[in-house]
């Protein structure tokens, strides 16, 4: 009798057990999951409970929440719209969520940990819980700028401060309104975001920082200028051979310039008529001269191989290894399997123009809990020192000869001095050309940085059709 008495007990004691670690688990490891799970209908009506925080530009609100008469008690808005819905994201009734609305979260929600004694006082006072307000970095004259010229094109703009790192417009198209995903209806919901995944133009993907990213074309000859600089082996001046054509190593294939001529004249080119002309010729002996190695760790120190979190995560850019000597002479005009984002080519840009110096970009300026109080605010951090001042200066003279006496002349701004570098690049054989354009201005006192992309077109050149976009840009940050 006692032997199965204990038997019993024993059972028990381990289905107690068993009880135990089931709900602990699910309690506390399970708990974010639980959140998240779409069918969890107790958690999506609570997260409608807060007063959501506002997302402001230049202190007016591009998303806000105003009580409704229904079970969710607020409803999420977008004044502005498909404007700025690469930057906001949405906020749904269904279980996700895009851009700032999801990243930041926690802070629009009230319940970031910098805010436990702004919800324990609501607690105590009986006081409505209510969100933290982000103040952003977008300038709104430049982003209403960069969606104007961007016009019906499929690519993306960034504009960055060089100085801070301050992210001024973040465009991208085809784009979509945030309204019709943040209705009440849950079918709604689903039915209008199946029919965004579905569309070719996939305008739920934000080009300026991630999606499939493009080869950068001639724009990446500065990432390759930078690393001869650097090395301490080449000036400006420093030549190479200067034919029509030439042969890719260990090949039979030719490359050629844009104009299928020699670069410039003469029986040589140098580095800055080469990359003022936008000549490959020159840049594809100087990478192989200088090996994929030195090209990446340059490449590396503008921030290729690294997601930045703005606070939306980007696609790292990339420059993997080369396979070949070709591939690497490729490489040295932004082809192979050279990747990068608008935001990457903006970045180098800017570090460029910053003397050298590389800034952390962020979208983010301030964000202020609900009685006003400063919870985080924008402290400009270097990212790296990719390239010395002496060389920056360098590379910024021969970014203002292209513009000024080359061919990213639709570039230019009477009565600034505008540094800059086009690039068209090739996706295969038969396939769409991507469009380049990137540099910033006043090159003597830089205010801006920009980077433009245009994807799929089947004809046209990065100065005919990105540089007017891209000086559309600086100038409305100069006219500020």
């Amino acid at each position: 009798m006692n032997t199965q008495l204990r038997r019993v007990s024993t059972f028990v004691l381990l289905m107690f057990l068993a009880l135990f670690v089931s709900t602990t688990v699910i309690q506390f490891f399970q708990q974010g999951n639980l959140q998240a799970d779409g069918r969890n209908a107790r958690s999506i009506y609570a997260s409608f409970q807060t007063e959501r925080g506002q997302i402001l530009v230049d202190g007016q609100p591009i998303a806000y929440s105003e009580p409704v008469d229904d079970r969710y008690n607020y409803q999420r808005v977008y004044p502005a719209g498909p404007i700025y819905s690469t930057v906001t994201g949405y906020f749904s009734v269904q279980p996700s969520a895009g851009g700032l609305e999801s990243e930041l979260n926690s802070f629009l929600t009230g319940n970031s940990d910098a805010q436990f004694l702004d919800r324990l006082n609501a607690i105590l006072t009986g006081r409505d819980p209510q969100g933290a307000s982000v103040e952003l970095t977008i300038d709104p004259v430049v982003q209403q700028a960069a969606w104007d010229a961007l016009g019906d094109n499929t690519g993306a703009v960034v504009a960055i401060d060089p100085k801070t790192g301050a992210i001024l417009a973040l465009v991208s198209k085809p784009s979509y309104d945030p309204n019709s995903l943040a209705v009440h209806d849950p079918d709604q919901v689903q039915s209008s975001y199946e029919a965004l995944l579905a569309d070719p133009g996939d305008p739920l993907i934000d080009r300026g920082i991630a999606g499939d990213l493009n080869p950068p074309g001639s724009t990446f000859k500065l990432v390759v200028a930078a690393a001869a600089l650097e090395s301490g082996q080449y000036t400006p001046d420093s030549t190479f051979p200067n034919p029509t054509s030439i042969d890719l190593p260990g090949t039979t294939t030719p490359i050629t310039n844009s104009a299928d001529s020699n670069c410039g004249g003469g029986g040589e080119a140098s580095i800055a008529t080469a990359l003022r002309l936008s000549c490959n010729i020159p840049f594809a002996q100087l990478a192989g001269a200088l090996g994929d190695d030195v090209i990446r760790e340059q490449a590396e120190e503008f921030g290729f191989g690294s997601s930045f979190d703005i606070p939306m995560p980007s696609e790292p850019s990339q420059y993997p290894p080369t396979e070949s000597e070709a591939e690497t002479w490729l490489t040295g005009f932004g082809q192979a399997s050279v990747r990068a984002s608008p935001l990457q080519m903006a970045m180098v840009s800017a570090a460029i123009a910053n003397g050298g110096t590389l800034m952390q970009p962020t979208l983010v300026e301030s964000i202020v809990a609900p009685d006003l109080s400063v919870l985080e605010s924008l402290e400009p951090q270097v990212y790296s020192t990719p390239l010395s001042a002496q060389n920056a200066a360098l590379m910024t003279q021969m970014m203002v000869a292209g513009v000024s006496n080359g061919v990213a002349n639709n570039a230019r701004i009477s009565g600034v001095e505008v540094a800059g570098k086009t690039g068209t690049a090739e996706n295969g054989q038969g396939e769409p050309y991507t469009l380049w354009f990137t540099g910033f201005a006043p090159a003597n006192d830089p205010r801006v940085a920009v980077a433009v992309v245009l994807e799929d077109r089947r004809t046209g050149f990065g100065n005919l059709l990105a540089a007017p976009i891209a000086r559309s840009v600086m100038e409305a940050v100069l006219s500020r």
